[in-house]
């Protein structure tokens, strides 16, 4: 019978479908590096989200270890050369947690142009701040979406209706560019000089060099404010904390974090910063699709040999 450990918590339809298939299941989170290598031996497949980082290390202890699962779209936790020269298969869930992910963008984009923190946390307290609160409309505002994979296009139709141009920076949208012709495909330069926020939905870039530095912000309005629910190191933290200090622009929302948790970092405390912990996938219906997804597909791998979702 196979084995599979679930590292990071899930919802428990993972669990209920690979008993369902015959698949033994151990739920163990929050194992360190040194406790996951201990026995990781022992199993066929291991289940994990973003708080397990399948190491180098872990995949060398792995002695049986077949497929490893991300109950999501991103593999940066996990060391997928590594795997890849252990003939180990790395599968996601690409889109299962598009919806979820977009939206939180979009609540960040509303908070942050409406100041809805400040006036929350200010009214809690009595302080009635109601002339210093004075918002932004989207409507005839230009959104920068970079990437426009299934988060970017969900984003895009969100924001339809608020009437906002709609520019885009993706080399993949040139052979399908016919299907949204609400949004304009246009180099990376013209969309951070002309954008009014700035939404990033891309990879991270493969050199590990962040996307976004200094000299990026002052190419930028004054008036822009950024959004990143993608990645952690596509924004250099410093240069961000520097541009909103210096007011190269106008603020910055971020689900995302260059080292998480993230117990330290230099944008905390900063008020023109909106800081959530990389929650933006985080609702009751995404975490039952993922966790749905991942478990038919591994099961389907492992009694079948199917191979779907592999990076």
């Amino acid at each position: 019978m196979p084995k599979i450990l679930i590292s990071d918590s899930i919802s428990k339809v993972a669990q209920k479908i690979f008993e369902k298939n015959k698949i033994s299941v151990d739920v163990k989170t929050g194992l360190s590096e040194e406790e996951i290598i201990k026995i990781i031996p022992e199993y066929d497949g291991m289940v994990v989200r973003s708080a397990t980082k399948v190491t180098k290390n872990i995949i060398l202890a792995a002695k049986s270890l077949k497929v490893i699962g991300r109950a999501g779209a991103g593999v940066d936790n996990i060391d997928v050369t590594v795997a890849k020269e252990k003939n180990i298969i790395v599968m996601n869930t690409p889109g299962a947690n598009s919806n979820a992910t977009a939206e939180h963008a979009f609540s960040l984009i509303m908070s942050l142009l409406r100041k809805i923190p400040f006036a929350n946390e200010t009214t809690h307290k009595g302080q009635w701040e109601k002339k210093n609160i004075k918002g932004v409309e989207l409507s005839k505002k230009t959104l920068g979406i970079v990437g426009f994979g299934n988060v970017g296009v969900r984003l895009s139709h969100l924001v339809k209706g608020f009437d906002m141009n709609i520019l885009v920076n993706s080399k993949s949208l040139e052979s399908r560019k016919k299907d949204y012709p609400h949004v304009k495909n246009v180099s990376f330069d013209e969309l951070i000089s002309n954008s009014d926020v700035i939404s990033f939905h891309c990879k991270a870039p493969k050199d590990g060099k962040p996307l976004i530095t200094k000299e990026h912000y002052k190419k930028m309005k004054p008036t822009t404010y950024i959004v990143n629910a993608a990645r952690g190191n596509i924004v250099e933290e410093k240069d961000l904390s520097d541009a909103l200090n210096e007011n190269l622009i106008a603020g910055a929302a971020i689900d995302v974090y260059s080292k998480e948790p993230a117990k330290e970092n230099i944008l905390f405390k900063n008020p023109k910063a909106i800081l959530t912990p990389h929650i933006a996938a985080s609702t009751s219906e995404a975490s039952i699709i993922v966790a749905e997804m991942i478990a038919n597909q591994i099961s389907d791998f492992l009694l079948k040999g199917n191979k779907v979702n592999t990076v």
